[in-house]
Parts: C-alpha cells; structure tokens; sequence
C-alpha cells in the first residue's frame, strides 16, 4: 500500500481564481472544485482544478485571490457525454493550507511539481512542432489503492521524446515533471469552433526501469487500460 501511496505525487503553490464548485459526493462526504492559478517561469500560468474534500476546508478561510500550497495526486476519470468518453484529470488534495510568507517564499521557487511511477499503456506517439521541436506523447497507467489506475497524459521534449518514441506497452518508468494547462479549439459537428482545456505532464526527468516490465502482456495491459477507461471514477 505504501509503494502505491508513493507512486503518485504532486505539489503546487498557487492563486485561488474561481470560488469552489460542488463536484461529488460519496459515502455522506461532499468534494468541491477549485481552479489554481500557478506560475511558470515564463510570463506564462497554468490554470489546475483542485478537488478537495469538505473536511480539509474546515476553519480554513479560501476566497478567491488566496495563495494556498496543496499535496496530493493527479487522478483522472472517466466522463460519458453524448456517446464518447473523455478522460478528465484533477489534482486529488490530500492535504491544503495557507503557507506564512517565509514558507510561500521557500515554495514558490518550484511551484509546481509531480512525481509518477507506472506504465506504458498506449504506443507513444512522436511529432515534431511547426518550429521544429521534438515532441512523443505517452499515457501512463498509474496503480491506486483498492485495484484502480490512473491513466496520466504526459509529454516528453527533445532527447526524451526520442527516447519515449521506442517504449513499447508494458515499459515502466518514472518521471518527474509539472502539471500544464493547455487550451485548444476543437469544431463541432455544426461547424461551430468552442475553446477547450486540456491537462497534460510536461516531462523534465525520465528514469526507465529496464529489469521491470509487462510486455509480455502488452495485448492485455491494453485491454485493461480500454476496460479500466470506461469504468474509472475517482
């Protein structure tokens, strides 16, 4: 149980945007969703949504405008909306509290980071932007306790793209890295063009267990991941 509490980690130091929203509740406990505003270290921010539980918000004042320091998981479900299936990730808060300024100061240097441990479970895929940047997006399957996974988008820059182009289903790896918001647009079957948001982990360190892996059972890790897709709930 320990091993898969470790396998999935993430901290972040941002700005409350948005007052928080009702997500879910389970078992009589309500969850809510923040957006954090967090800074890069261009002049560009990602914008995260943070799920957290009722009981962490008790005697805490968060309004909006607040800096507030959340550890937790980046866990991901699966949504059914007029017969497709999208897979929505969202920081999971194990714990959430306001910092004094000395510690914001010593935290805001790496405001964002995020630590997985799991699998290849879809063939990466390699490309190459208009400027000529390398580029392979992977999707990793991370265990959770009770038998679940979460199935984790990340991409991979330069001499590590290349490497992640040859991983096959099945590869365990590591990586270190950050939680990035991206927005696209996306044309509906009407003609019509709505702007969308997608989260993704954008690669810094890569650390690839050679001795460790299930590509024995690549057909099978894949029909777990297609199963696991239609049923996951956080």
């Amino acid at each position: 149980m320990e091993n898969v509490a470790n396998s999935n980690s993430v901290t972040i130091v941002g700005k409350v945007v948005e007052d928080k929203v009702f997500s879910h509740e389970m078992y009589g406990e309500s969850f809510y969703i923040y957006n954090i505003e967090i800074p890069r270290l261009s002049e560009h921010t990602d914008i995260l949504p943070v799920t957290v539980s009722e009981r962490l918000l008790i005697d805490l004042d968060i309004e909006v405008g607040k800096t507030i320091i959340v550890e937790g998981q980046l866990r991901s479900y699966n949504r059914y909306n007029n017969g497709h299936n999208k897979l929505i990730l969202t920081i999971f808060a194990r714990d959430l509290y306001i910092p004094c300024e000395e510690e914001y100061q010593e935290k805001i240097k790496r405001p964002n980071e995020i630590y997985l441990d799991g699998f290849i479970c879809k063939k990466p895929i390699y490309r190459t932007t208009p400027f000529g940047r390398e580029i392979t997006d992977i999707l990793i399957a991370v265990n959770r306790a009770y038998n679940k996974s979460d199935y984790i988008p990340c991409i991979a820059w330069g001499r590590n793209a290349r490497f992640c182009e040859n991983l096959e289903i099945g590869d365990h790896i590591k990586i270190w890295g950050r939680i990035q918001s991206r927005e696209y647009q996306k044309r509906l079957s009407d003609g019509s063009v709505v702007n969308k948001m997608a989260f993704e982990v954008s690669i810094s360190k890569l650390e690839y267990i050679k001795d460790d892996n299930n590509r024995e059972n690549k057909e099978d890790e894949d029909e777990t991941y297609k199963s696991n897709l239609k049923s996951e709930a956080y």
